[in-house]
Parts: structure tokens; C-alpha cells; sequence
């Protein structure tokens, strides 16, 4: 292989993991119940339509008027917050 070819080769591989990298934190989300609290997500994750959850772009905010209707929580992993509680699926 020349030394043209492999900087090409190199320069598409370097490219594809750029693409990658970018893919991966594209797929996040901001997932909030009925109850208002809301929490980072890094994954898109398939939820039941009875745990009433709203998933939302990443850069998604509430607006000044739902100020107190919306609480930040802390994610802790594969799971979602109900009545204060964190459930893990």
C-alpha cells in the first residue's frame, strides 16, 4: 500500500469515529414524568406508555411559566423517577 493510500485509510477511519463519537451523543434526551421531575438521559430507552414519561430533545428547557411545575433529578441509570422514587428496569 503507498503511503497516499494509508493516509487516506487513516484519515477515513479518523473520520468514521468522529461520526461515531458524534452518533452517540446525538441519541440523548431529557425524560420527564407527570409529576414534573425531570432527569438526563446519555441513551434513548423504549418506555411503557403506562409509566407516563415525556421524552424531550437534549436541548430542551422549560419555559419561565412552568418554573415550579419542573424539578431536575438525578439519573441513576436504566430507569425513571415516580412519586419520588427511583425505579430501575
Amino acid at each position: 500500500m503507498s503511503i497516499t493510500a494509508t493516509r487516506i485509510a487513516l484519515a477515513g477511519a479518523a473520520l468514521g469515529t468522529v461520526l461515531a463519537l458524534t452518533a452517540t451523543s446525538a441519541s440523548a434526551a431529557i425524560v420527564c414524568n407527570d409529576e414534573g421531575d425531570c432527569w438526563r438521559v446519555k441513551h434513548r430507552y423504549e418506555y411503557k406508555p403506562e409509566f407516563r414519561l415525556h421524552v424531550h430533545p437534549d436541548d430542551w428547557k422549560w419555559g419561565d411559566h412552568d418554573k415550579h411545575k419542573y424539578r431536575w433529578r438525578e439519573s441513576r441509570g436504566r430507569g425513571y423517577w415516580r412519586e419520588g422514587l427511583w425505579i430501575q428496569f
